[in-house]
This record gives C-alpha cells, structure tokens and sequence, in this order.
C-alpha cells in the first residue's frame, strides 16, 4: 500500500537547524522557543517568542489543543535467529481485526536512535514472531505500508497495551535527536488522555503559567484527543487513520466563536484532523468520536479552523498540504524563508510557526 503524497514543497533545510534536545537542556524555558507569526491577509510575518503568544491572541479567539499523551512506545524485540530488533507501537488501539500497527527499525550498534529499514532490508514478513520483554511478542500478519505492518500482540496477562508500554517501553527516539530523553520532555501541559506514538509536539512550548495568563486575558482553550501515530523522518507518507475525539463541549466552543467573529486556532496538525474530521456537509462541526482517514489538501481546504500553530516540517512532507490548505502557499514560502534566514530551529523540540489569516 502505497501513502506518498506529492507536495511540490522543496527546500533546502541546514543541518544547524536541527534542535537536538529540549528547549531545557539549551538554557531556555519550554515556553522560550521562537516563533514566527505569519499573517495570511496581511502577508506579512513577525518574529516573537513564544511566550509573546497572548499579545498575539485575543478574548475572542479560541485555542483547540490535543489532550493526548505519549506513551513510550519503542520496544526492544528479539528475532529467532537472535538478532535484534526495535519495534514502535504505532496504535495503542487494536482495529476491528484485533491488530495493531508496528513498525520493525535497526538498532544502532552505539547505543544510538533505531535506524530505519529501507523495505527491501527489514526482516519484515507475514509471520515473523518478534519476543518482546516480559516474555511478550509480536507476530506480523501482513503489511500496511512499506514500512508499516499489522500485528498480533501477545502481552502479559491482564496487561493492557499503555500499562505495558509504560512499564517496558521508551520515547520513540530518531537520529537527530542527541541522546535518550525521558518520556516527560516528550508530554505536553495538557496531556491527559494517554495514546500517542509520538508527541503533538505543536503545543510543548506551553506551560501552566502560560496558559494561566491565556485565560486571564479571555481566549478560551478547548480540548480533543487524537492519538498519533508513528510518522517516519525518511518516508514521505500521507497521514493514515489514527484514533480520535470532539467533545461536544469543544464543537458547541468552535461554532459560537466562529458566530461571534472570533479566530479558531488549532494548536498543531492533529487538531486540524480532528476538528476537520467533525465536519458535516454544511460545514458545522459537531462531537465526533471514531477513526479518522482524512487528509486535507488545498484543494480540499479547511472549514473549521482559521489560524494553525506547528512546528517547522521537513521538506516534502505530507502535512505541509494541511499548511498550505489553512494558510496559502505565499505565507508559507514567507514563513519558512524568514526562518530558514533566522536560525529557527526544526523538529519536534525546536521552535514554531503561527498562521494566522
């Protein structure tokens, strides 16, 4: 199965702009990050730190977060033969078949981030029996993706798959990233509802002092859940279904703000999912709660969200046409133009970008 999707976004990112650790670990505080402000009507951007970030709203507008939590989702596994192999969880939740979605890397000799598996080198195959620690193991069944593959998992009795993770697993970890970190640098302030692979790391820079000052001055934050999945730095893939929720409460927020002139400002792409997600054919957004396949696209375009809060993507990927669909591509070759000149640093611990209309 193939998920590429074809942008037409191509740059050229520095390797100095890759943060390599925590905002903390380079003297600065979560909400010290930098940030680009990108005005659509405007066409202008503006430079800030995050903590600038309710100067920059308003007490009309509304911030919608993601509540999902981390879990430590890479896995030491053992094949037959003995060699050994690293396996991220990418669904906490088994689909209608019972199975869930892996994905098998290489580990690095040094100790170092798992390495990925260009598909004609992985051990992947239907029935490759994978012991996983506390005498549990994975059994691939068939493939989802070059990279991706359903499985059977065989935990512990009486186990469940978060209280396992928790117990045997640590954060995903990739190249750039300079060396183990503990799940908390991957959590965000509002994480609440435990289900990702990785981190919707649009909202890390927020702390409670900051959200506690958001509320003071009168923008409303509203929470849904999705639970990412794995997403690979080395495979341009489209966004595959992942596990979501709209409350009620947040739908009956995002419609009166948009009533009342206000701006909906999703904080990250797996909010825009969600949201977009719980969409009728009117364009209202009501409570939602299932799995979503979605993928937004300027030609698709948008219909409940108005300005987007990211971090900085990597060239090609898929979620740059979510971008361009909420924001236009002019304002992004501005943003990403003004950071590349600026310094800004890229992934998921590196500084973000605010689209505004």
């Amino acid at each position: 199965m193939s998920l590429s999707l074809e942008t037409g976004f191509d740059f050229d990112v520095p390797e100095e702009l890759t943060a390599h650790a925590p905002a903390e670990a380079r003297g600065l505080a979560r909400d010290g990050v930098r940030m680009v402000v990108g005005y659509k009507k405007a066409m202008t951007a503006e430079h800030h730190r995050f903590t600038d970030l309710p100067d920059v709203l308003t007490s009309k507008d509304l911030i919608v977060v993601n509540n999902s939590g981390t879990l430590p989702a890479a896995l030491a596994g053992h094949l037959i033969d003995g060699r050994t192999v690293a396996v991220h969880v990418s669904s906490a939740e088994p689909n209608e078949r019972g199975t869930y979605l892996v994905e098998l890397r290489e580990p690095a000799p040094d100790g170092g981030a798992a390495r990925f598996y260009p598909a004609a080198e992985s051990p992947a195959r239907p029935g490759l029996v994978v012991t996983l620690p506390g005498r549990a193991h994975a059994r691939l069944t068939e493939r989802f993706t070059d990279r991706l593959w359903y499985a059977e998992l065989k935990l512990p009795r009486g186990m469940s798959l978060v209280a396992y993770l928790a117990w045997y697993g640590k954060a995903i970890r990739y190249g750039y990233v300079d060396r183990e970190w503990p799940i908390e640098a991957y959590q965000t302030v509002f994480a609440t509802e435990p289900g990702s692979s990785e981190m919707p790391s649009a909202a890390r820079p927020f702390t409670a002092e900051l959200v506690t000052e958001l509320e003071r001055r009168g923008t409303t934050i509203a929470p849904i859940t999705l639970h990412t999945g794995v997403a690979s730095p080395e495979a341009h893939e489209a966004p595959y279904a992942e596990r979501f929720k709209v409350p009620a409460a947040t739908a009956a927020l995002v419609e009166r703000t948009r009533r009342e002139g206000g701006r909906v400002v999703a904080i990250g792409t797996t909010v825009v999912r969600a949201l977009e997600s719980a969409v009728d054919a009117a364009g209202r957004v009501h409570a939602a709660d299932g799995w979503t396949d979605l993928v937004i696209t300027p030609e698709r375009g948008v219909f409940a969200v108005d300005g987007l809060l990211t971090g900085w993507h990597e060239p090609r990927a898929s979620h740059l046409l979510m971008l361009e669909a909420v924001a236009g591509r002019p304002l992004l070759d501005l943003c990403y133009a003004e950071a590349i000149a600026g310094g800004y640093l890229w992934h998921e611990f590196g500084d973000v970008n605010l689209l505004l209309p």
